[in-house]
């Protein structure tokens, strides 16, 4: 939001209130706290009749500076809040010398001194990070009576600013307007679903503002030297995340809000949909599953969307009875067939469902002001919203879910949690409507997540979410929202799920095709190279199926190598998964997050890693041409074995059957081989291809432990032009490759491979 009127004036309506000086530094267990008058205090008088915005500074982990800035604190704060882990008997180290005071928090401090000028400036061992300079703090008020407190911190030329959540602009924020605030407003335009106050820059620090409700950014928008943010209230608190690596800052940030958890390897597999509008029963159902059986086209889960349930009653969680009168007896027969099953839900209760008046009765769904239920039409008719700050109404969703687990569902499609009201709004729990706004879509995908993992366990519960807010990505796996079947969509597609694992969020999927609209075969096919190379891949459409074969035979070869490729990288994916669970990187990484130091990443948003060691760039364009950054050092193309050396632009055309996909030099690639499913054993026969291993260097690669099959470790060394490899836990054959030559051994043993 913008209060200013160019560098002198306020905007009219708005009085700014900037803090004019740093006054009264005291340490009082463990924090820093100061104030700042918001005029020059010279005289006793000017003390009279202004206002005074306190500041306090507390180091809460290595690397992590809270700050609070207040202006009446007797304003009480009302929930929700974001669930924020510290230790709190962490202190940090407060050094006092001539101007003032540093508090340090591992390598990360912040210095204040006291004077005529507020500021704060942050430090990575001792190297300048990011301030608050004069004139950024700031209270404001508006002739409506409502108020601000805002922070604008320095960004240093040619920083670049990331994530905000899952925004399908440019993938740099700066030169960007951002407000954080949920909305179901598609792929297209400045609105997102998954809205995450947390952003990171080049510079090598982030910013975590603690605020569920409503953020406002200017990144170098308002000043063009600074990020501001602002929030309604009386009240500012934001974390100084250090790095000095994007990947340091994550991991930082997701101690702080969480990390992804490890989802269920079949989770990895195809899912497929019915698509949402189209007309469907269980032979239509059936149809898909024996079209992509004949077509060998491995398939790991089917999705029922919306209509499994009768049109108006969204949701009652009942079957159609006309279309699907034996749920219990058709998911037996889909889980005969190796298949797991998903269903389509939301957080709305329509009028004419057979929950509503219990629901109304019992005070399950969200009430006005008056007392009344709050109704709406859009979406479904007289639909109510199911109020889970009530734990009995948490219980009472979890009731009708759990009915539908008893006869075989596995998991959920969590949609919508966007369209949540605040006018006029009474929460059960007394929280604040506009905080409730966005945190709504935690509450709801946290009281599904939870009693999966109850009944599944852990490592077992996925969803495929739409809304998130900060802490989303401890409830895996969220998808890219309603994009359009074109090119176009394609890139801003992906440059929303970039911008979102930049926020912590480990896992993120799409629908391949795109949702609206049915795509040409041409963007199909791109769709479907990019979609089987995302975290999780899903086929799904609104007015039409996604069913290969409508698009031609051509599409159901593409369809066919892709997942046969996806299986054969299994054991990789699964790593960078465990990777995500463990530091909060991201299983899809912008060039950025993985090459901080080449500057010839930062801006690039038309292609990514996929784990450590694979660059994968999307082709979006019908004549399969497509630009590929090369960051520095030796890639190798995973289809020709052809090496380049970066840092380079390459321009490539690629078949519908290819596209760019280099591996890293020194990496070593565990491939299954023969797998039809994801769960399968990935040990047997398993492939270690080696790309550019320098010689005297040494890698340990495992096979990963999962669904009960023990893990193989595999070590191997470039020793004077010959390739060692010993393995341990391997069961039957396993080889080694470079550069086109291979090995082959059996079960624990040692092998040899001439190189060069």
């Amino acid at each position: 939001m913008k209060f200013s009127n160019g560098y002198w004036l306020d905007r009219n309506g708005y009085q700014v209130n900037k803090a004019r000086g740093l006054l009264d530094l005291v340490v009082e267990d463990g924090s820093v706290h100061a104030h700042a008058p918001v005029r020059p205090v010279l005289t006793r008088g000017d003390t009279l009749n202004t206002a005074l915005l306190r500041a306090t500074f507390t180091a809460v982990a290595d690397g992590v500076i809270k700050v609070e800035l207040v202006h009446h604190k007797g304003r009480r704060e009302r929930g929700p809040s974001f669930e924020i882990v510290t230790d709190p008997a962490y202190r940090g180290v407060v050094e006092r010398d001539c101007d003032g005071l540093v508090l340090r928090a591992g390598e990360l401090a912040v210095a204040l001194a006291e004077g005529e000028d507020w500021t704060a400036a942050f430090t990575h061992a001792d190297r300048p990070l990011t301030a608050s300079l004069p004139r950024a703090v700031a209270h404001v008020t508006g002739l409506d009576g409502r108020t601000w407190m805002r922070e604008q911190l320095s960004l240093r030329p040619g920083e670049r600013v990331y994530g905000l959540g899952e925004r399908f602009g440019a993938l740099t924020k700066n030169g960007q307007s951002i407000d954080i605030w949920n909305e179901d407003g598609g792929t297209a335009s400045e609105q997102a679903y998954k809205n995450v106050p947390f952003y990171l820059t080049s510079a090598g620090y982030g910013v975590f503002v603690d605020h569920p409700g409503g953020v406002s950014f200017e990144v170098g928008s308002e000043v063009n030297t600074r990020t501001q943010f602002s929030v309604e209230g009386e009240r500012l608190t934001y974390y100084l995340i250090d790095g000095p690596t994007p990947k340091d800052v994550l991991r930082r940030y997701t101690a702080l809000t969480g990390r992804p958890p490890m989802v269920p390897t079949w989770s990895f597999g195809l899912w497929l949909t019915t698509s949402f509008t189209t007309s469907y029963d269980e032979e239509t159902v059936t149809s898909f599953i024996d079209g992509m059986e004949e077509r060998d086209l491995p398939l790991s889960v089917f999705h029922f969307d919306c209509f499994w349930m009768r049109g108006f009653h969204w949701c009652d969680f009942v079957w159609d009875p006309e279309t699907f009168p034996d749920p219990a007896g058709m998911i037996a027969r889909l889980k005969a067939r190796g298949l797991r099953v998903c269903v389509w839900i939301n957080p709305y209760i329509a009028q004419r469902s057979h929950l509503f008046d219990e629901g109304a009765e019992r005070g399950y769904l969200v009430r006005t002001t008056d007392g009344d239920v709050w109704q709406t039409d859009l979406w479904q008719a007289g639909m109510g919203l199911v109020d889970f700050t009530n734990p009995q109404a948490v219980d009472w969703y979890r009731e009708q879910l759990a009915g539908l687990l008893d006869i075989g569902v596995d998991c959920f499609k969590t949609d919508f949690g966007e369209r949540v009201p605040v006018a006029g709004i009474a929460w059960h729990d007394g929280s604040d409507p506009e905080k409730m706004h966005n945190y709504y879509a935690h509450l709801y995908n946290r009281a599904v997540f939870d009693l999966l993992t109850q009944e599944r366990g852990e490592g077992e519960a996925v969803l495929f979410a739409r809304s998130a807010t900060a802490g989303g990505q401890r409830l895996p796996v969220h998808w890219g929202g309603d994009n359009e079947s074109t090119f176009a969509s394609m890139g801003e597609t992906l440059r929303g799920g970039l911008s979102l694992t930049s926020c912590g969020f480990g896992y993120w999927s799409h629908d391949i095709g795109g949702f609206e609209g049915t795509p040409d075969p041409d963007v199909f096919m791109r769709w479907v190279a990019f979609g089987l190379l995302s975290s999780h891949a899903r086929l799904h459409g609104s007015g039409s199926v996604r069913v290969p074969w409508t698009f031609g035979e051509e599409a159901v070869d593409v369809t066919r190598a892709f997942i046969r490729l996806r299986l054969s990288l299994m054991p990789y994916l699964y790593a960078a998964a465990e990777e995500a669970h463990a530091t909060g990187t991201p299983m899809m990484r912008s060039m950025f997050l993985e090459f901080p130091e080449d500057r010839g990443s930062w801006d690039v948003d038309t292609q990514y890693m996929l784990g450590p060691d694979l660059l994968v760039a999307p082709v979006m364009d019908p004549d399969g041409e497509v630009d590929v950054y090369l960051p520095p050092g030796t890639w190798t193309s995973y289809w020709t074995g052809r090496s380049a050396q970066g840092p380079c632009w390459v321009r490539e055309t690629h078949g519908a059957d290819t596209l760019p996909l280099y591996v890293r030099e020194g990496a070593v690639l565990p491939l299954a081989q023969g797998l039809s499913r994801p769960e399968d054993d990935w040990v047997p026969g398993v492939v270690l291809r080696v790309y550019e291993l320098a010689d005297g260097e040494e890698r340990v690669v495992t096979v990963p432990a999962h669904d009960g099959f023990e893990p193989a470790v595999f070590r191997l060394v470039h020793d004077g032009g010959t390739l060692r490899a010993t393995a341990s836990g391997a069961r039957g054959a396993w080889a080694l490759e470079s550069g086109g030559r291979r090995a082959v051994g059996q079960g624990d043993t040692s092998l040899e491979l001439a190189l060069g």
